[in-house]
């Protein structure tokens, strides 16, 4: 049964109208199919991103560990002034670049630090090698933040893009493809419809043509 709700308007019964409605039905079909493989697609993509931000945090805090282990290691050998009155002397400079990338249609960031180490201004003599490791553990730690940051900028994309997809999946699905269908088919009913009242009206008038010819 044609629930006349789901008929769209402004609907002619006529063949031509027909034809269109079956034309807009294989273009919803295609892009509900296609739609769906983007959608499996970016759901894969979105768990092996889950994964790596597992691993991700797990180098972030091992990173930071380090990092910090390091720091402390350095204070007991130098003293905590001397090592802050080196760490501001140093000037170290980190420039962060962002670019994007295509991921199933999805531009996703990819980022990236470029760590400048100036000359120092102290002399090997002053400082101790404890401070140059507390440097380049923190210098790793910050690729390991940097890389973190931009695998979850990543994923939030990713489920953003999914939900959008699975919207627009169910909307051809619930909406758009059953109302297509449901009008094609009462522009076909109507159409048998007037074909057989076209068949009767001629029949009719065959009938009284032959009567008349009898008489």
């Amino acid at each position: 049964m044609i629930t006349m709700s789901k008929i769209l308007p402004g609907t002619k019964t006529t063949r031509m109208e027909l034809l269109a409605l079956k034309n807009r039905m294989r273009l919803a079909e295609r892009g509900h199919n296609l739609l769906r493989e983007k959608r499996d697609s970016l759901i894969m993509e979105f768990f092996n991103a889950i994964a790596e931000i597992k691993e991700a945090r797990e180098k972030v805090d091992s990173a930071l560990s380090e990092a910090f282990s390091a720091l402390t290691k350095a204070k007991m050998v130098m003293g905590p002034a001397r090592v802050v009155e080196f760490a501001y002397a140093s000037k170290f400079v980190a420039n962060l670049s962002i670019s994007t990338r295509s991921m199933m249609g999805v531009r996703v960031p990819i980022l990236s630090v470029e760590q400048q180490s100036p000359e120092l201004p102290y002399s090997l003599a002053d400082s101790s090698a404890k401070f140059d490791v507390m440097g380049e553990k923190f210098k790793e730690a910050l690729n390991a933040i940097v890389r973190l940051a931009e695998i979850e900028s990543t994923v939030k994309r990713l489920a953003l893009e999914i939900e959008k997809t699975k919207r627009r999946v169910s909307a051809l699905e619930t909406i758009v493809i059953p109302r297509l269908d449901a009008t094609a088919r009462f522009v076909k009913l109507a159409l048998e419809e007037r074909d057989r009242e076209d068949f009767v009206r001629l029949k009719m008038v065959r009938d009284w043509i032959t009567q008349e010819e009898k008489q």
